[in-house]
């Protein structure tokens, strides 16, 4: 790692600012002139639209527009939101129905935007929404995940969005007719809110002739491409910029419609406009994540050895196509599905419904977290049913060492790990044979303690592409560009962090430019624990790039060959001279001798494979059964996240992931009731997790280099998500099996648990 980074544990650089009221969030910095928007939305999760009238609205005191998609149709807009769709099992697309930026004549869900009010102030736009004449005939309304039902999409007859499979079914099912034991659990995994603490929002502005919108999202230029095609102009008129982000968590990794009604009313009304969403309104309109069921079999021969693995899946995709959600629910599934095991013959099968409900998208933390849950929970209950110690049932069926390379079923090529070495680090970290001491002093308080494992494995998914550009200033900083974007994860500290190992430069001197399609040509943004593993190592390529420059520059200057200048990361030295330079001097020499071309040095690189983070999760739990309070009490994590950069901030994102994994296991749940109204669309109905609620969690770094970048990273932004669910929920189990519960699902509520047991005592008597 001497080579690649000195992994210093350095505190975030950008702390300061954000601690001190510094930061640049979109609300802070929207024009203080701005109109102001309010969105006018559906109040039922199923209509006919029979009149839309906003004429008194238009009318009312301090009101500039108010728009419907009639209006945006008519300024020659083009309506239809991007939706994935993947292929059905038969080879037909999955269904595509349009998802229209403002309703057409249809509701599907509370909380659908219908129409964008523009007024001078924010209380005269509200006020102008209650003038809107809405009428509608209401439809029922579809809130179960099965074919039929009310038709939300005459593109969908059966509420089907698609049904995809992979695998070899035939094989699959053949070791399962030979199996010796198969054990089979049906996973729940709830849905939850994403609540960001910086909900959505943007603002608009004309500069000249040019559109500019700044969101506070997850990358500038998927926006400014879905812009330059709604509005339908040439992509070099619109400027996208995402300054500060408080939170994204993949749910701001895509576009919303408020954001291209705001670029059509600055375009329209000449005047800078701007949006920011309410906590409710959030609740009701982002898009959420998980909402599935699984059905998940595993197939055993005489040795504990899997010989088969099958699931099918269920999927809840809300009332229309996201960016992402069926793209997300399939490939990340698959590209984990067997997780750390050696396993030939799997066989997934996953079908999404639609129903009135916001859209899905398999996000908060991650898309992986549902693969390795299903495939932990399954794990568990086989060790239980099949009378094996959980971490012996892991070791046999680990991908050993000595089979890496190893090319998994579903087609991914894991390129090294150790997993077992992991685990034993973990047993250690955990204190795993001291449980049952731990145990027996619960039970003597009429106290149920159970432990919980999950050894999960993930693989840094996005464009694997990325570019990195440095630039020596006349101010005598330096900037480095960059194509991802922060959400709060510390990139200005680990970017200019990387590049001050790599080049000597003084830390103090170097700003992180992020977010603005102008200044940077082209990025990535940020999503699937992509960006400090691919955006540094396009910071290596341009540091060297920029060495090989002022090498050849200096070769001139100090009368040498340029192969006989060095740079050993903080000076340029050769034989024979007494000039030893640094980056700074060099560019300094460069500006003085007019040599503009040295200044600004620029790569862009692609990762030619995957590398995959794994690392094992052990946490215990303590249920009072009088009350069914569940209280996670120890937890600790062992990761393998090859070599890190900045240790303290890898611990600092696993420590944020557990957090999101304790808060879904024990708290969080999305309740509709059967109309479709949100019953959870506030913190007073929906439980996030409480410092009260987070034990002190151990961090412990195992690294086994990756071999897919030259640095042997493999990313970790996702990790304690990815880990938690499985590991609490294990936990739960764990503590209720002896009670005789044999089916639990997420989330743990008091409520919950409390029923669980007292349906086990009214069973037992």
């Amino acid at each position: 790692m001497d080579k690649f980074g000195k992994s210093q544990p350095v505190t975030r650089r950008e702390d300061m600012r954000f601690l001190t009221g510094e930061g640049r969030y979109v609300d802070d910095i929207a024009p203080a002139n701005a109109l102001q928007c309010f969105v006018f939305r559906s109040p039922v999760a199923h209509a006919s639209i029979t009149e839309l009238d906003v004429s008194d609205a238009r009318a009312a005191e301090g009101v500039h527009a108010v728009y419907t998609l009639a209006d945006l149709e008519a300024a020659g807009m083009n309506v239809g939101m991007q939706g994935a769709t993947m292929k059905n099992r038969d080879g037909s697309e999955g269904a595509a129905p349009e998802r229209p930026i403002l309703a057409r004549t249809r509701l599907r869900f509370v909380g659908e935007p219908i129409a964008v009010i523009v007024a001078d102030t924010l209380t005269q736009a509200r006020d102008a929404a209650e003038l809107i004449m809405l009428d509608y005939d209401d439809l029922p309304a579809k809130m179960d995940m099965i074919a039929g039902g009310e038709t939300l999409h005459d593109e969908a007859p059966d509420n089907m969005a698609y049904d995809w499979h992979m695998g070899d079914k035939d094989a699959t099912d053949a070791a399962f007719a030979s199996a010796a034991r198969v054990v089979s659990l049906d996973v729940g995994d709830n849905r939850i809110i994403v609540n960001s603490m910086e909900p959505r929002g943007c603002y608009a502005e004309m500069e000249g002739e040019r559109l500019h919108v700044a969101i506070n999202g997850q990358g500038v230029w998927g926006p400014k491409g879905q812009l330059a095609k709604a509005l339908d102009v040439d992509p070099d008129t619109i400027r996208v910029t995402n300054p500060d982000t408080g939170g994204g968590f993949g749910m701001k990794g895509m576009m919303y419609p408020e954001y291209f009604v705001l670029a059509h009313a600055a375009r329209d009304l000449k005047r800078p406009v701007r949006w920011m969403s309410e906590r409710t309104e959030a609740m009701l309109s982002d898009n959420a994540g998980r909402d599935l069921t699984s059905l998940t079999e595993l197939a055993f021969d005489e040795n504990h050895k899997i010989i088969g693995y099958r699931v099918f899946n269920e999927a809840n995709m809300g009332a229309y196509n996201s960016q992402f959600a069926q793209a997300i629910q399939t490939q990340l599934f698959s590209r984990v599905l067997m997780g750390v095991y050696d396993v030939q013959t799997t066989y997934l099968r996953s079908v999404g419904y639609y129903t009135n409900t916001t859209q899905v998208d398999a996000y908060r933390g991650a898309g992986r977290p549902e693969a390795i849950y299903i495939l932990e929970r399954a794990m568990d209950r086989a060790a239980r049913e099949l009378g094996v110690d959980p971490l012996e049932l892991r070791r046999i069926n680990f991908i050993k060492p000595h089979q890496f390379p190893y090319a998994a079923a579903t087609g991914e090529t894991y390129d090294v790990g150790d997993f077992d070495k992991v685990l034993s680090r973990a047993e250690v970290e955990a204190d795993i044979p001291g449980f049952a001491a731990r145990r027996a002093r619960d039970a003597d308080k009429g106290l149920l303690r159970g432990m919980g494992l999950c050894y999960y494995i993930e693989s840094i998914l996005g464009d694997p592409s990325e570019s990195a550009k440095v630039e020596y200033t006349d101010e005598g900083r330096v900037n480095i560009y960059v194509g991802t974007q922060s959400n709060g994860q510390g990139h200005e500290t680990v970017y200019a962090q990387f590049l001050s190992d790599q080049t000597g430069i003084p830390v103090d001197l170097i700003d992180v430019v992020q977010g603005d399609s102008d200044r940077i040509k082209v990025g990535g943004g940020t999503g699937g624990s992509r960006s400090v593993t691919v955006q540094n190592n396009a910071t290596l390529a341009t540091v060297g790039a920029m060495t090989e420059a002022f090498s050849a520059f200096l070769a001139e200057e100090m009368g040498v060959p340029a192969s006989e200048v060095s740079f050993d990361d903080e000076v340029f030295r050769a034989e024979g001279s007494n000039m030893s330079p640094t980056m700074l001097d060099v560019a300094d020499m460069a500006r003085e001798k007019g040599r503009e071309d040295l200044l600004v040095h620029e790569r862009r690189v692609t990762l030619e494979a995957r590398s995959f983070p794994n690392g094992c999760h052990v946490a215990e739990v303590v249920i009072d059964p009088d009350t069914g309070v569940t209280t996670c009490d120890r937890y600790t994590v062992v990761d393998d996240f090859g070599n890190l950069i900045n240790p303290l901030l890898a611990e600092g994102q696993v420590h944020g992931g557990v957090v999101q994994g304790i808060g879904q296991a024990l708290t969080e749940h999305v309740i509709f009731d059967e109309d479709g109204q949100l019953l959870t669309a506030s913190f007073m109905d929906y439980a996030l997790p409480r410092a009260a609620d987070v034990p002190m969690i151990g961090f412990t770094s195992e690294p086994v280099p990756s071999t897919a970048n030259i640095m042997g990273m493999k990313g970790c932004g996702e990790a304690g998500t990815v880990g938690a669910l499985a590991a609490v929920s294990n936990a739960v189990q764990d503590a209720l099996w002896d009670r005789g519960v044999r089916q639990a699902d997420m989330p743990f509520t008091p409520l919950k648990v409390w029923e669980l047991l007292k349906d086990d005592v009214i069973a037992a008597e």
